[in-house]
């Protein structure tokens, strides 16, 4: 743990304050206001760092969620994952989740300031993951805290001839302290809801979701969506907390989990849907022309 130096980013115009740890993942641990801490802190650090147990904001990459096979074809270039190689891991039914960058120490910080931390991370120069992933393109994530308002983008350049999939994504866990679960209210916004089956892998269907607001109460979700649209906001309140999360651009799907067993909610920003890697229903980041995706998340 004592390797793992936190960076703390500091809003100018408020208490409101965000931790990263670069060398853990560039994972975001902690978003607090005057001792009120807005992220579920579950196992904590040191599970993420040893057993890739998720915490407060993790990266998901490069894929977000569930695929539903051990292998994918893209433009022909078949890639195979061995779980437990190469930071393959697995849901209860053998599906890699998550991707492979769990806990990751390769990141490296180009810029810090007080409200602002700016780390990369060279796929291309990775062998192990270039096994994963075979795509060399450097990804970098850029996160400034102002105005009672963490913003995050990520961007990824192809270093390679060959295009880059886009199907990543975050795993923030929100909690309002000091309020009970079922008091939480949700707000979503419109969208498509896609079924999953019992592996968790979307069915090909679809229905629309008209969005609006919903007590949590006891409802347990695990949802998948697309065409969320750039700007959507989400929220969670109750309590006179607020924490509004707004995909601001490059995130057409989502994920909304709140489990049962853990005082918790996801909002998931997703660029693609869950499975997309091996459906190809994804974007590219093409040579030659960076692909940046933004979301932000505002406490009030």
């Amino acid at each position: 743990m004592a390797d793992h130096q936190p960076v703390t980013l500091q809003d100018p115009s408020s208490s409101l304050s965000a931790t990263y740890v670069p060398t853990a993942g560039m994972i975001c641990t902690s978003l607090a206001d005057d001792g009120a801490e807005f992220l579920g802190q579950r196992r904590g650090l040191q599970a993420y760092i040893t057993n890739g147990k998720t915490m407060g904001i993790p990266i998901l990459y490069p894929w977000a969620n569930r695929l539903g096979a051990n292998e994918y074809n893209v433009n022909g270039t078949v890639v195979s994952l061995t779980p437990g190689v190469a930071g393959v891991r697995v849901d209860e039914h053998g599906s890699p989740i998550h991707g492979v960058l769990a806990a990751n120490p390769d990141w490296v910080v180009t810029e810090q300031s007080g409200n602002k931390v700016i780390a990369s991370l060279d796929w291309g120069g990775k062998p192990e993951l270039m096994t994963t992933f075979p795509f060399a393109h450097t990804l970098t994530m850029t996160v400034t805290l102002a105005d009672r308002t963490l913003t995050v983008d990520t961007t990824v350049v192809a270093s390679a001839a060959a295009s880059v999939p886009l199907c990543f994504g975050y795993h923030p866990y929100f909690q309002l302290p000091g309020v009970p679960r079922a008091d939480w209210q949700l707000e979503t916004p419109r969208m498509r809801y896609l079924p999953v089956d019992s592996r968790g892998i979307p069915t090909g269907e679809n229905s629309e979701w008209a969005g609006g607001t919903e007590q949590l109460g006891s409802t347990e979700l695990d949802h998948g969506f697309d065409q969320v649209g750039d700007g959507a906001q989400f929220a969670l309140s109750g309590g006179g907390r607020r924490i509004e999360v707004t995909f601001d651009d490059g995130y057409g799907a989502a994920q909304i989990f709140a489990p049962g067993s853990d005082d918790v909610l996801c909002i998931e920003p997703m660029a693609a849907p869950t499975d997309a890697l091996c459906r190809g229903n994804y974007r590219n980041a093409v040579p030659g022309t960076p692909e940046t995706a933004t979301f932000s998340i505002r406490v009030t």
